[in-house]
């Protein structure tokens, strides 16, 4: 008995420690009262607004511009997504303008360079000659290691060509080492983005490889900018800026702290209510439902996931799904209980009966998470990492959480079928269940 109340104190204590992780952080995590603790969505926190036009030299087809317009629109927002912000929009605006919110960023020019202007990639030789072009690139990725084969790590974008372009890259380490090009330090390849030097390695022999490498003294950040500039594609034409402003959230700066109140609530009215239906097993349910939530707090913390109303949507309804966990397994405990069954053994198959449907919903919103996930865009994204979150702690608490704390009350002979959520109706079948 001594040896199940002290755990159950010590996961009492753990789970007050997560939460005041998350609401006031440690260290280097920054928790959700923290000014920066949460990113916020542009309805939440204001942002930047950039108005791109495209930069024709003639006139075009209306057919071709309004197709090159949607191709703009969708690499505009699979790079925004790419590189985290999940809650900006990208919206055509006539026929050659389209316009980025962008939350969080309250420096227009910031935002812009961000976003790049066209993400030409090029390969040029030493007297300016394109040798391959963005097209020729299957894939980008950031990575930390030795990128140089010197023995020091660092930052950098590993490269995977297209299969034709394997033939051209062999082509182009060819050039470079012909002639006076070694001689005069002219055998590199400089690798070009938007008419900016990245980096220019020194070509020592012939190369047939379908990958390479591009160096330059990246951070992390730079790195994975970088990466998804190059993955998201390079733009059918030039953009030039015709707008650069900042704005104020839609919402106002009180709506995160007011979602907040109302959730808290809507929880705390969840709580009273398991409790008294449930009893002891509803109240540990209650404190177990804390537990998630700091758990909860402290992910979209660190992973700096984009919060807004979609966002919070995700979580609320990810909460509803963790209660109604709880709820299933007390069911299935309390047919145990009726049937004659002691509070160890109802427990035990309470679980064990529970697992299959929790299991089974838990996965098919899963599997509807990850489609969105993967061919949504924009909120839609925000809402799904939200959820998927939520989904997956609140499978954590109902099966372990809650399980450890019903599984100390035994420990410490809380038995008694009236303290857990037995009524008059339901003892009344028990009675008659076990001839008494």
């Amino acid at each position: 008995m001594v040896k199940h109340t002290l755990g159950f104190v010590i996961s009492i204590l753990l789970i007050v420690g997560v939460c005041i992780v998350a609401l006031v952080g440690i260290g280097p995590v920054d928790g959700i009262l923290d000014e920066d603790g949460v990113r916020k969505g542009l309805d939440l926190v204001g942002g930047s607004v950039i108005v791109y036009e495209a930069d024709l030299e003639e006139e075009p087809d209306p057919d071709e511009l309004a197709f090159n317009m949607e191709a703009v629109q969708n690499m505009m927002v699979n790079r925004l997504t790419t590189l985290g912000y999940t809650e900006a929009t990208a919206t055509l605006n006539g026929d050659r303008r389209i316009r980025i919110e962008i939350p969080a960023i309250d420096d227009p020019e910031e935002a812009s360079q961000l976003l790049g202007s066209t993400a030409k990639l090029e390969f040029c030789d030493a007297d300016g000659n394109v040798l391959l072009e963005g097209k020729d690139i299957k894939a980008a990725y950031p990575q930390y290691g030795d990128a140089t084969g010197q023995g020091i790590p660092q930052f950098f974008v590993a490269l995977e060509f297209q299969p034709d372009a394997v033939e051209k890259f062999e082509a182009a380490t060819e050039q470079v080492l012909s002639g006076d090009n070694v001689l005069n330090q002219k055998n590199y390849i400089a690798i070009v983005l938007d008419g900016e030097t990245l980096s220019a390695p020194f070509v020592h022999e012939v190369m047939h490889t379908d990958s390479c490498t591009i160096t330059g003294n990246f951070d992390q950040e730079r790195a994975v900018w970088l990466a998804s500039i190059i993955t998201s594609g390079q733009l059918p034409f030039a953009l030039k800026e015709v707008q650069l402003e900042a704005i104020g959230p839609t919402l106002g700066e009180e709506a995160l702290s007011t979602s907040m109140i109302a959730g808290a609530i809507g929880i705390f009215l969840v709580m009273v209510f398991m409790s008294i239906f449930y009893r002891m097993p509803g109240l540990m349910a209650s404190i177990a439902l804390c537990g998630y939530i700091g758990i909860v707090g402290i992910v979209i913390c660190v992973s700096k996931v984009n919060l807004s109303l979609p966002g919070i949507a995700g979580i609320i309804l990810s909460v509803g799904m963790a209660v109604d966990a709880n709820v299933i397994i007390f069911e299935r405990i309390k047919e145990e209980l009726r049937i004659g069954k002691s509070t160890v053994a109802g427990v035990h198959a309470g679980f064990k009966n529970a697992f299959s449907s929790i299991i089974d919903s838990n996965v098919t919103t899963l599997i509807a998470v990850i489609v969105l996930m993967v061919f949504g865009t924009g909120s839609i994204v925000g809402f799904a990492q939200t959820l998927l979150i939520g989904i997956l702690v609140s499978m954590f608490t109902a099966l372990v959480v809650t399980r450890n704390f019903l599984s100390c009350l035994i420990g410490m002979r809380i038995t008694d079928p009236k303290k857990w959520g037995m009524w008059k109706k339901d003892m009344e079948i028990r009675r008659e269940a076990i001839g008494k």
